[in-house]
Parts: C-alpha cells; structure tokens; sequence
C-alpha cells in the first residue's frame, strides 16, 4: 500500500467523520413526505421500471 491509499483513505475517513453531525442534523429537519409526495416519485420510476422491461422482453 502506497501513500496515496493511505492519504486517499484518511481523507475519506475525515469526510465522513464530519459530513456525519449536518447529514444527521438535515435528516432530523428535514420537512416529511406526504403521499402526494411519494406518489409523485412512485410513478414515475415505475414507469421507468416497466420501460426497461418493455425494452428486455423485446430483445429477447
């Protein structure tokens, strides 16, 4: 292992240790979804999903 994992690594660690306190902080007061909100983001990966096989099952 050289010096630029080590270095690489250490400053992954240091990200992580102080993105850790303002993520738990932001998750905390962060306004709550409602089911208009989800359902907002349901449809349109659903759609997604079902492209995506459309596009699988006619390959096949």
């Amino acid at each position: 292992m050289d010096w630029v994992k080590i270095g690489s690594a250490l400053f992954l660690l240091a990200m992580i240790v102080f993105i850790f306190p303002r993520m738990r902080q932001a998750i905390k007061h962060s306004p709550k979804g409602t089911m208009k909100d989800w359902m907002g983001f349901i449809i349109p990966i659903a759609g997604v999903v079902l492209f995506v096989a459309l596009l699988i099952a006619s390959v096949r």
